[in-house]
């Protein structure tokens, strides 16, 4: 079962947002202000769900830098510093490792030629989902397996070729079913139980406790699914970050002690 109250790292929207990367959908205008509005109260959820917030130091030079999951994954105690797929992301993962440190974390770093994006890892019980296909690569995913190995998780790389991102696709309950829009999953056999849902911002949800759910309210129709399984679900605006293929889970890192 989840802890009721955790710990989460976020970055807030720099500068250079609306110059952030688009790869799957077309490019739309950002209203910064909007944006920050909406990270504000995105921050505000989780607190008033019990978490404590800690701002990682900004990196205004990297547009994508709000999207701080992808510099950094956390596995109990170690956090795996990523090696971003896109360059222009790379310089990201200074101030994510230095939260990390400061947090008591073990840090293990991805070397070259791996690359890795956080938004490609999907942990479900002791099993690491890993998309490959866009960002994220299989040196990385060779890195990243023998390092978990013996902490007990088994990493199973999984093809990701409609979304940027693995966590673009699916996300998990915390039962342990993985959540996804069916048109936007390359295979969902791969994964022990599926949910297929009716709306493809519904298949992004942050694990707030055992019993309570996060995600976007651009979502009705899935946030009615969840309710009707028993989930409390928060929902929160962040049309802004969707514009460049973001989502809940890419603006936090939750740590879980």
């Amino acid at each position: 079962m989840l802890p009721e109250v955790s710990h989460a790292l976020v970055r807030p929207p720099g500068p250079l947002l609306a110059d952030g990367l688009v790869t799957h959908i077309d490019r739309a205008p950002i209203d910064l202000q909007l944006a920050n509005d909406q990270w504000n109260a995105y921050v505000a959820a989780l607190e008033q769900a019990g978490w404590s917030i800690t701002e990682v130091e900004p990196a205004d030079q990297c547009p994508d830098a709000v999207f701080i999951e992808d510099a950094m994954v956390v596995f109990d105690d170690l956090c795996v510093i990523t090696r971003p797929g896109a360059v222009s992301r790379q310089a990201e993962v200074v101030g994510a490792e230095a939260a990390a440190l400061s947090a008591g974390l073990e840090i293990h770093r991805i070397a070259e030629p791996g690359t890795l994006d956080g938004g490609d890892v999907l942990k479900v019980d002791r099993t690491v989902y890993v998309g490959v296909g866009g960002r994220t690569n299989a040196p990385a995913v060779a890195q990243l397996t023998h390092v978990l190995a013996r902490r007990g998780w088994v990493v199973r790389p999984v093809p990701v070729h409609r979304v940027l991102h693995l966590k673009s696709a699916v996300t998990a309950l915390p039962d342990g079913t993985v959540v996804g829009y069916p048109d936007l999953v390359d295979d969902p056999s791969v994964f022990e139980r599926f949910l297929a849902v009716p709306e493809p911002s519904g298949a992004h949800v942050v694990l707030l406790g055992s019993d309570r759910l996060l995600m976007s309210a651009g979502a009705p129709e899935t946030a009615a699914l969840y309710r009707s399984k028993g989930y409390e679900v928060i929902e929160v605006d962040i049309f802004e970050f969707e514009k460049l293929e973001g989502c809940v889970t890419c603006l936090s890192v939750r740590i879980r002690s």
